[in-house]
């Protein structure tokens, strides 16, 4: 009982604390139709000296009900920034219906809306906006950016590249699993025929029997608790998807591609980039975005890319074992994070964006 005392008085005088740090308050503006609920932090104890806008990755949300981030925020606000996040359509207050593919444009509009609405307001720090981002947001922070060049800076946790990262989440953790090197090229195998049917045309029929063995495995189940193999008539929808060429397919690769000429939209970006991945990231493939980075971002003067990468962190950089998908979503909020991850952000936005805009 004494602990458990102790533990609601450390709650309730953190909330205090952060009380006197930032004011929080309801934040909503309307994007592709929908009307977007959220928070918006305001430092209270010093001028803002700029905004970060949170960019979300895969899945669902909750940011409201569960008061997301709240010890970065802390920081950030001791830094002078403001801070805004928003639920997805159809999570928490936001209006719509929840769409776990909704496409990567529409997100991007999402973040230029967002910040149109904070400069018509008048947000404090609104006038120094940047992107803090992580995995899927690799690919919307970019298109975001091409769309207002206003954005001041960028920080890419986990970040893609241009094309579908699944076949390589599937090999690396069926290795992690158990399966033998031959029996993971056979799983994958047998995904990316099921997908060469679904995207050239083939029958519903078809694509179940390519990757039979594929749904009996144990792994490949627990995984499809949070990606649900196609219906028929999903099938079907996403085939039009294809034949129209409203989703595009690198034909070396036979992945689908999120981002049209993404290395162009990189090669653009003039706002300075700190770019995180944690090195047991089995998700994404890590070391083949930082190489586009560093390809792309790197040879602009005005970006001034900084990469830091973490040996012991896995897509959400904290620290794991094995950096596969079963573990990381078994310790999602009880595993520490890689010892300096938020220390690395906060210098950086110290260092780099505020000294920068004081030039």
């Amino acid at each position: 009982m004494v602990v458990r005392t102790l533990f609601f008085a450390l709650i309730v005088s953190l909330n205090i604390y952060a009380s006197e740090l930032f004011k929080t308050e309801p934040f909503e503006f309307t994007s592709n139709g929908k009307k977007l609920s959220g928070f918006l932090d305001v430092p209270s104890q010093t001028a803002a000296s700029g905004l970060i806008i949170f960019v979300h990755g895969y899945g669902s949300t909750n940011v409201v009900e569960g008061n997301w981030w709240y010890n970065f925020r802390v920081e950030f606000a001791q830094l002078g920034f403001s801070f805004l996040i928003w639920d997805k359509p159809g999570c928490g207050t936001s209006e719509g219906d929840f769409d776990i593919n909704q496409p990567v444009a529409s997100s991007a509009n999402e973040v230029v809306d967002a910040i149109k609405a904070l400069r018509l307001r008048n947000v404090p720090g609104s006038e120094n906006v940047g992107l803090w981002g992580i995995s899927r947001a690799g690919w919307i922070a970019p298109l975001a950016i091409s769309k207002d060049p206003t954005i001041a800076f960028w920080i890419s946790v986990s970040g893609t590249d241009d094309k579908e990262n699944f076949k390589y989440l599937l090999r690396e953790n069926f290795l992690i699993e158990g399966r033998s090197a031959e029996e993971t090229e056979a799983l994958v195998a047998e995904w990316q025929k099921s997908f060469d049917i679904l995207r050239l045309g083939g029958s519903y029929a078809d694509y179940l029997a390519a990757d039979e063995n594929l749904r009996n495995d144990s792994f490949y189940q627990y995984l499809t608790n949070y990606v649900k193999p196609l219906d028929e008539v999903s099938f079907r929808r996403e085939q039009e998807k294809f034949r129209s060429g409203e989703i595009n397919v690198d034909e070396e690769t036979g992945l689908m591609v999120y981002v049209p000429e993404f290395e162009k939209i990189l090669n653009a970006i003039n706002c300075p980039v700190l770019a995180i991945f944690g090195e047991k990231d089995t998700n994404v493939d890590w070391r083949k975005t930082m190489r586009l980075y560093q390809k792309t971002i790197g040879k602009t003067p005005g970006a001034n890319l900084t990469i830091k990468t973490f040996p012991d962190g896995n897509h959400v950089i904290r620290k794991s074992e094995t950096g596969g998908i079963r573990e990381m979503n078994q310790a999602i909020n009880s595993a520490p994070y890689s010892e300096g991850y938020l220390e690395t952000k906060l210098r950086w936005l110290e260092d780099v964006v505020l000294k920068s805009g004081k030039e």
